[in-house]
């Protein structure tokens, strides 16, 4: 924002503390209309991405929420949830398909806007606020955290199978460290000791997974033999992974635990086109359990989460913050277990 922008005229002040602030202090903040303000916050066309940026600025400052169940009874309700998802994330494609009945129940139909190589989250965000959505579902978003919370201040909403803390936003999601503990319990109790780990980075889930590899590592005595290879949630990420351990020149892992069932994907056909036999000679497990993972061809070892109810529980959330039910920010999380497939079995020395 430019330093012209931040400069507030002598004759404007923030909202008093004493009460509650209005779309007109936010107006005032910024030193435009109200009207203007109004059309920033639904979403409409007339103001300049500046502008944008300023009001919304100027809310989160003086902590004004806009107050929704006036604003849909003032428009008439459209009974519409709007859900970002990621088209290549096999997992996102599995919530959305639980989220429609879910909506359907409560008497909800959705929206869905897709992040592709071309075309990022914020655009695709924005779309499903156009397409007048009442509350947006946002399955895994990577935006940063403080675009979460401007979002949260615009729109009723929920996140998926991301940890964020303090952004004033529903969050729906499993217990990654329990579940990645499980992980390494399994393997260390087949006899695997070289386990390593593909991570996901900053990406949902990536942090809590590493840390959870990383702490039944050392709880088993094996803090020597932890290894972090850098990853990502996608199939080439767990691909270049396979092509860096085939190419160390070194003994392979007899074990590999890859951030999410995507990037298991990679490590597999990798492995498997280098003649590498798994399980014999490589075990490798995922997370997800995404509907892929099940197929009789890839047969993967994975974590299971609770997918229909993630997405009930992130619809039932969406639809108590439209009917004022409570205040955002709540934070549901559900267990997951490991299911255990044809890709894991006990080392070849074991």
């Amino acid at each position: 924002m430019s330093p012209q922008h931040a400069r507030r005229s002598p004759d404007r002040s923030p909202a008093p503390r004493s009460r509650k602030p209005t779309m007109a202090d936010v107006a005032a903040e910024v030193g435009v209309s109200r009207a203007l303000v109004s059309l920033v916050f639904r979403g409409q066309p007339g103001a300049s991405p500046d502008t944008r940026e300023r009001v919304f600025d100027a809310a989160a400052r003086l902590g004004y929420k806009p107050d929704m169940a006036a604003r849909l009874l003032a428009r008439g309700r459209s009974k519409v949830l709007g859900v970002l998802f990621t088209a290549r994330n096999p997992y996102h494609v599995d919530l959305v398909e639980a989220i429609y009945p879910a909506a359907e129940e409560l008497g909800y139909d959705l929206v869905l806007s897709a992040a592709v190589p071309t075309r990022d989250e914020h655009k695709a965000i924005e779309a499903l606020i156009g397409h007048r959505s009442e509350a947006l579902l946002l399955c895994g978003p990577t935006i940063p955290d403080e675009d979460v919370t401007g979002l949260g201040a615009r729109v009723p909403t929920v996140v998926l199978g991301r940890h964020i803390k303090d952004a004033g936003v529903d969050v729906v999601t499993s217990y990654d460290r329990p579940g990645a503990r499980e992980v390494v319990d399994y393997l260390v109790g087949l006899g695997h000791r070289d386990i390593v780990h593909v991570d996901a980075g900053s990406q949902p889930g990536g942090p809590e997974r590493r840390r959870a590899y990383r702490d039944a590592m050392r709880a088993h005595g094996l803090a020597e033999r932890i290894r972090v290879i850098p990853g990502n949630h996608c199939q080439e990420g767990g691909s270049e992974a396979a092509r860096t351990l085939l190419e160390d020149g070194g003994p392979l892992p007899t074990a590999v635990f890859a951030a999410n069932d995507q990037c298991a994907l990679g490590l597999l056909d990798v492995f498997t086109r280098a003649g590498v036999k798994i399980p014999e000679q490589v075990s490798i497990v995922g997370y997800d359990d995404s509907h892929i993972a099940g197929l009789s061809h890839i047969d993967l070892t994975t974590v299971r989460q609770d997918v229909p109810r993630l997405a009930q529980l992130a619809v039932e959330a969406a639809d108590e913050q439209l009917r004022g039910a409570r205040q955002p920010g709540v934070c549901l999380k559900l267990e997951s277990r490991l299911v255990v497939r044809g890709t894991s079995g006990p080392p070849a020395e074991h």
